[in-house]
């Protein structure tokens, strides 16, 4: 007997299969038009990575031997100096800071594309360098004796590729506040300090702290 107040269920003729409460289903794209969205929401995702987190960085040349080899990829972190004070012996991306360097004329879609390919490492950043920090805000730096002293204690470099000639001396000079100076692990290859001088510390980019490229390279910095 079916309790008082509930309604009986209507009776299915034999042979019949019960008959399902209609249930709303959400319209899904067609795949034509969804893969497209995918890929663009993937690309803005890449560049939004790119501008505030982590930018992979193509290695031009061989300045940073035998560190970095010409076409490594690292992977930079634009957040490490927000949680941590830069040390000396740090790998660093800044812009390039010698005098009257401009960037070549773009319209939108030419700076749109080469942003896309900077980020996910496919071409160099046009403005920057790679370097490591040898001298920060307040030291002297001087080249001497075929080696490097900061404030007169000659620095122990076990990274530096070893040269078939000494690099020839510079300096003294002294750091001021608010800048770095950079050199490359091959002394004798390297665009740096000693040519442009220290770098102000509002042109750092970020740390580069591993190589994703090439897999058998894979290593921290």
């Amino acid at each position: 007997m079916i309790p008082p107040g509930l309604d009986e269920a209507p009776a299915v003729p034999e042979g019949q299969d019960p008959v399902e409460p209609d249930v709303k289903q959400k319209k899904q794209l067609p795949f034509w038009l969804e893969f497209p969205l995918l890929i663009v929401a993937a690309l803005l995702i890449a560049v939004l990575i790119k501008t505030f987190l982590f930018q992979a960085f193509w290695i031009p040349s061989s300045s940073m031997e035998d560190t970095l080899q010409v076409f490594d990829r690292v992977l930079v972190s634009k957040i490490s100096y927000e949680i941590s004070d830069i040390g000396r012996g740090d790998i660093i991306v800044f812009d390039d800071p010698r005098p009257g360097f401009e960037q070549p004329d773009e319209d939108a879609l030419e700076r749109a594309v080469r942003n896309l390919k900077e980020s996910i490492g496919l071409v160099t950043p046009q403005s920057e360098f790679i370097k490591r920090v040898i001298g920060l805000p307040g030291d002297v730096v001087e080249g001497r004796e075929g080696g490097v002293f900061v404030n007169g204690v000659r620095l122990v470099e076990p990274y530096v590729r070893e040269p078939e000639t000494p690099i020839r001396s510079f300096g003294p000079v002294e750091v001021p506040p608010g800048s770095l100076f950079m050199m490359g692990d091959n002394r004798q290859a390297s665009q740096d300090s000693r040519f442009f001088g220290p770098i102000p510390i509002d042109q750092v980019v970020g740390k580069a702290f591993v190589i994703i490229w090439p897999t058998s390279r894979w290593a921290g910095l």
